[in-house]
């Protein structure tokens, strides 16, 4: 079972090394030793690439080790020729991703941080009635633990570490659990959005 694990910098050494090429062989041949090696080579590079487009130390950490997992896991079928080139178009690709489910996030909640008290007409008090219904019934439906994570996250303002931290689970564990329910929102709520979105620009 492969396990990754940061790497520390190696020291220099004037032992000859093996090119990345006959270790993407020994790779695709199922070998942990050539693979750690890639590892141990490219990690910091990735690890830089991917901090430096999203500012957070966590979230690069598991962006790489995502990366080299899905190598490691498709060791077999992957045919890569330059590794470096490889990993920067993963990594940025990884992040794109990233980036794209919190602005998922954030604008589903930007929606409920800037809810007006009141409303102008009839067919709005609907609207924001039926918003609301369907987001409470969601919720509600939402496996207990999943409920609780998603609750300390948006409505107590907990940081996924800190979550992970009081229940006693991984920061990955929180992070799948939220990406799971933002997708039921997806799925249940984001049609409204755009007409939500609409009548918080005209109330204004």
């Amino acid at each position: 079972m492969i396990s990754l694990i940061t790497p520390s910098i190696p020291k220099a050494t004037s032992a000859p090394q093996p090119d990345d090429a006959f270790l993407l062989r020994q790779v695709g041949n199922g070998c942990e030793r050539s693979f750690n090696a890639l590892f141990t080579k490219y990690w910091e590079k990735a690890y830089s690439d991917a901090f430096k487009r999203i500012k957070d130390t966590d979230l690069a950490k598991d962006i790489v080790q995502e990366v080299f997992m899905h190598i490691w896991v498709k060791r077999e079928t992957l045919h890569i020729l330059n590794l470096p080139a490889y990993l920067n178009v993963a990594v940025r690709n990884k992040v794109f991703k990233q980036v794209e489910k919190q602005t998922l996030h954030n604008s589903f909640f930007d929606v409920l941080d800037n809810i007006p008290s009141e409303h102008s007409n009839a067919d709005e008090n609907l609207l924001w009635k039926e918003f609301f219904d369907s987001y409470e019934v969601l919720v509600k439906s939402l496996p207990a633990s999943r409920q609780t994570i998603f609750r300390l996250h948006y409505q107590e303002d907990l940081s996924t570490k800190a979550i992970a931290a009081e229940l006693g689970i991984s920061r990955k564990t929180v992070q799948n659990q939220l990406g799971k329910v933002m997708k039921k929102l997806k799925i249940s709520l984001l049609p409204l959005l755009p007409l939500l979105l609409f009548f918080l620009k005209t109330e204004y």
